[in-house]
């Protein structure tokens, strides 16, 4: 039986001051929660927000990693530094990282394994676009980037797989229920056929094409879909708690 993951990926937003703020707030609200709950803030927010959640159910999450341990990186942030302030979660590969910043396949995977080295748990998205879809190239852009992106890694049960249709996100459009579903079940299938099927079965997929407090109740019912990545209805705790609590 795989335990459902909620995760807010806060992107570009709150200061450190808003996000200690924010996660007070929430506490409460999800302290009784049946799934894992993980907040993924940006990176100077970090020390602030982890010392705000401590003795909480809630979960600490990063937005990126670097694939070296130290070095001439200017801007960017090692998994140590990560662990140091309690970092469980990092998000590796979102569709804006790649839009906006050149992440590619092959990036995407030094993360991913640098990540796992380094015992923290990759939140790793994948997905298409519009006009991919289309096209009816879906699957076959799925099946890219996990076999690129998830490449060498020995138990895929020990990452997340975030499914984000990228026409899906900040839009306000979403995949139907059982477009998600069966999306994922691609997914599942071609974990299983890369890996092997037993840890597929055991792998985490969540939906991030804008899962919000209104349709959360009907995407968690699929039962492929075993959890949320979410943008905007993150940065409200009641609304947030609405998803993590989809099952009450």
């Amino acid at each position: 039986m795989r335990k459902p993951i909620i995760a807010g990926n806060w992107k570009m937003n709150n200061t450190a001051s808003a996000g200690v703020a924010l996660v007070n707030e929430l506490k409460p609200l999800v302290e009784n929660a049946n799934c894992d709950v993980a907040v993924c803030v940006p990176a100077i927010d970090i020390p602030a927000v982890a010392e705000a959640l401590k003795g909480s159910n809630i979960a600490l999450g990063a937005q990126n990693v670097h694939f070296e341990a130290k070095g001439a990186f200017t801007g960017e942030i090692s998994a140590d530094m990560l662990k140091e302030y309690g970092v469980k979660y990092v998000i590796i590969g979102h569709s804006e990282r790649r839009q906006y910043f050149g992440e590619t396949d092959e990036t995407v995977n030094k993360r991913t394994l640098a990540a796992l080295d380094a015992g923290l748990v990759p939140i790793v998205c994948i997905g298409e676009s519009l006009e991919e879809r289309e096209t009816g190239k879906t699957e076959d852009v799925l099946a890219k980037q996990i076999r690129e992106g998830l490449k060498g890694i020995d138990d895929v049960s020990k990452i997340v797989i975030a499914y984000e249709p990228i026409w899906a996100i900040g839009t306000g459009k979403t995949a139907t229920a059982e477009q998600a579903n069966e999306t994922i079940a691609f997914i599942r299938k071609t974990c299983g056929e890369v890996f092997c099927p037993k840890c597929a079965e055991k792998v985490r997929i969540q939906y991030g094409g804008s899962m919000n407090a209104k349709n959360c109740k009907e995407l968690m019912a699929m039962p492929e879909i075993d959890g949320g990545l979410i943008g905007g209805a993150s940065l409200k705790a009641p609304d947030f708690a609405t998803i993590v609590n989809y099952d009450k």
